[in-house]
């Protein structure tokens, strides 16, 4: 198909000054239309408190309170099928699944009606009716059912041998419909035993498990460790899996069944330049086509453990934010952030893409120059 190229009139000197004017409110508007209620929530392990970071604006904000229900310790959270927020609450035996309203943060009541829960790691909601939460503190997969919190029952235990589900940390559900867990490598909380991190994948109809992802080789700039945190699957449809390791590493997967577990991408999130690295990673999560993820520099200390938001590409290219020239940093060192675990999406129907962080740029950079023309 041909284009057509019309003669165009000579731009006046007011038309060129109101042209960069026109064409960043235009984009400010397209983001002003974005869904208000779109954003990421993270969930600080040591504050207690969960927040909402606008990835437009930038801002951080109190979503849910510390102690709100009894919010305590949070490190997982997942949006439930009816729009609720379910948050893993307790670092000891008496853990819980509470329930908030996804959009304003109000506390709805405890979910989870029996069973037990030792420090609640990883939460996802099944294709089969049913919320799998993992207990960390004794290497446990728990369901209830996703409508009632009734508990059903133990999906699966670990026992503390090679490959088992020894400190499961994350759950997600593939495009298989299989259960794919990250686990630590720990027993019981401990990890004199020397067990490896892997990603285990298991059949939701027999409950065997395998080894999908063995412990990789630790970074350079870590401490000579590995030990898988977050899980993400590629939202384009391409079924890779995308995880964290809490040593700073971001690596991508295939689960193509020609190439199933092989690494299609490594990436190390150092962004506090140091060897070792003086920052751990948490959660990932994907959000407007780009992957986001959290982490800590552990050695602060007012407030401790001060936390920052990091974006990568579908490439793992990082993605800074303004002002941001190191790594993949959209908020450095966020007061608000106190050890960041984990991260999730906001529901949303329109999310901006990558490439509209860009023009929101020249947006800005339009109203600048205009700004500065009108001055001079």
């Amino acid at each position: 198909m041909g284009h057509t190229v019309l003669d165009a009139p000579l731009m006046t000197k007011k038309s060129m000054f109101r042209a960069p004017r026109l064409a960043a409110l235009a984009v400010l508007a397209m983001f002003a239309a974005t869904d208000a209620s779109a954003g990421l929530l993270v969930a600080n392990s040591r504050s207690g408190s969960i927040v909402r970071f606008d990835p437009v604006l930038g801002s951080t904000t109190t979503f849910i309170a510390a102690g709100l229900g009894g919010l305590a310790a949070p490190e997982t959270m997942a949006y439930g099928p009816d729009g609720h927020l379910y948050v893993g609450s307790g670092s000891g035996a008496n853990g819980a699944i509470l329930r908030y309203d996804g959009v304003t943060g109000a506390f709805l009541g405890r979910f989870d009606q029996g069973g037990s829960l030792r420090a609640p790691s990883a939460i996802a909601f099944g294709p089969d009716g049913r919320l799998y939460v993992a207990s960390g503190a004794d290497d446990r997969i728990v369901r209830f059912d996703a409508a009632s919190g009734a508990f059903v029952d133990t999906f699966a235990t670990g026992n503390g041998t090679d490959g088992g589900l020894n400190g499961p940390r994350e759950l997600r559900f593939g495009p298989d419909g299989a259960l794919y867990v990250a686990t630590t490598g720990s027993v019981l909380g401990s990890f004199d035993l020397g067990l490896p991190s892997n990603v285990l994948r298991f059949d939701l109809a027999t409950g065997a498990s395998t080894v999908f992802v063995a412990m990789p080789a630790p970074l350079p700039s870590s401490f000579g460790f590995v030990s898988f945190e977050g899980l993400a699957f590629d939202p384009s449809g391409n079924g890779n899996l995308w995880t964290s390791d809490f040593a700073g590493g971001l690596r991508v997967y295939s689960t193509s069944p020609s190439t199933p577990g092989a690494l299609q991408f490594l990436a190390d999130t150092n962004y506090t330049g140091t060897v070792p690295s003086n920052n751990f990673v948490g959660d990932i999560a994907f959000f407007g086509g780009a992957l986001y993820a959290v982490g800590f520099d552990f050695t602060t200390t007012d407030p401790a453990n001060l936390g920052s938001i990091l974006r990568f590409g579908a490439d793992g290219a990082p993605l800074p934010g303004f002002g941001n020239g190191t790594g993949g940093l959209v908020s450095l060192n966020n007061p608000l952030l106190s050890r960041p675990i984990s991260i999730v999406a906001m529901p949303s129907t329109q999310v901006p893409e990558p490439a509209t962080w860009a023009l929101l740029g020249l947006g800005l950079a339009g109203l600048g120059i205009a700004r500065r023309r009108r001055a001079l």
